[in-house]
């Protein structure tokens, strides 16, 4: 069998997870094991690992697939069987009580990220048609977007105090103030998109949520590259903006509303885990009084 664990996957899981997750890592030689003699399965090379363990696979009907093997899976799972293919890799297989799941793959898999910036309003045209794609009516099992108010709520870290606690009243104006609701993403940005053949291109690794369909512009705004703090990467937010809201027909005013709660999230998020400041916090200020 291929090596198992990296630096980063154990250093995630343990830190997310604690001792669960200590518990995990130790059992997933077995656990893998278990389920690729289940499935039929030939286990090929892990992907870059973080927080789960993701490896290609080949289905004994010759189907290449991906397994996805990790802790609180069940919302992807339901948000990908909402979407059902829809702009985003179909879910082929599930089995929560071990947390595995059994994904299409992606292929080729160029990631949208590639088109950034010199084809930077190609890139938010084929976002703003995924969003079209996948807002699905609401279905039950997945956390609503307001549920993620407590992170700001209960920050007391790095992130200025005065923009955690706009940010959160925001979160709370917006998300009263929606005129529908739909299945979201919830993690839609260029890293997450793959080139596809069944559609030209597919999402994929949904946190999924539920909520105004405006909170997924913000991870749009300071993607990808995330860790590049170049000023002229966060100057793409207005001409994001712009074409988002054109293509979605949703006032530009209240996506920016949106893209600076997802930004402020997004970097007390990275406070909390012991990170240094990303482009999140630059694409806040920006969007601040926008």
């Amino acid at each position: 069998m291929v090596r198992i664990l990296t630096a980063a996957l154990e250093r995630n899981v343990t830190g997310v997870w604690g001792a669960a997750g200590e518990r995990w890592l130790a059992e997933l030689p077995a656990l893998l094991a278990a389920i690729v003699a289940d499935w039929e399965l030939t286990l090929g090379p892990p992907y870059d690992l973080t927080f789960h363990y993701v490896a290609a696979v080949r289905c004994a009907d010759g189907t290449p697939a991906v397994l996805k093997v990790g802790f609180e899976l069940a919302v992807e799972a339901t948000a990908l069987a909402a979407f059902d293919g829809h702009g985003a890799d179909r879910l082929l297989r599930a089995d929560l009580d071990r947390g595995a799941l059994l994904l299409e793959q992606v292929s080729p898999g160029d990631r949208l990220r590639d088109l950034v910036p010199a084809r930077d309003a190609e890139a938010t045209e084929v976002l703003a048609g995924l969003m079209r794609r996948l807002h699905v009516p609401p279905v039950p099992g997945l956390p609503t977007v307001l549920s993620q108010v407590g992170f700001l709520d209960r920050h007391r870290g790095a992130v200025p105090a005065d923009l955690v606690r706009e940010a959160a009243a925001r979160m709370r104006e917006l998300s009263a103030t929606a005129t529908r609701e739909a299945v979201l993403h919830g993690d839609l940005h260029h890293d997450n998109v793959l080139r596809g053949t069944r559609e030209p291109w597919l999402a994929i690794d949904p946190h999924g949520l539920v909520g105004d369909p405006g909170y997924e512009v913000g991870s749009i705004l300071f993607n990808p590259f995330l860790d590049d703090r170049d000023p002229a990467l966060t100057a793409l937010v207005p001409a994001r903006l712009r074409q988002l809201s054109a293509a979605l027909g949703e006032p530009v005013d209240r996506l920016a509303a949106w893209g600076f709660v997802k930004a402020v999230l997004s970097s007390v998020w990275t406070a909390e885990s012991g990170g240094a400041p990303t482009r999140a916090l630059d694409v806040a200020h920006l969007l601040r009084n926008a």
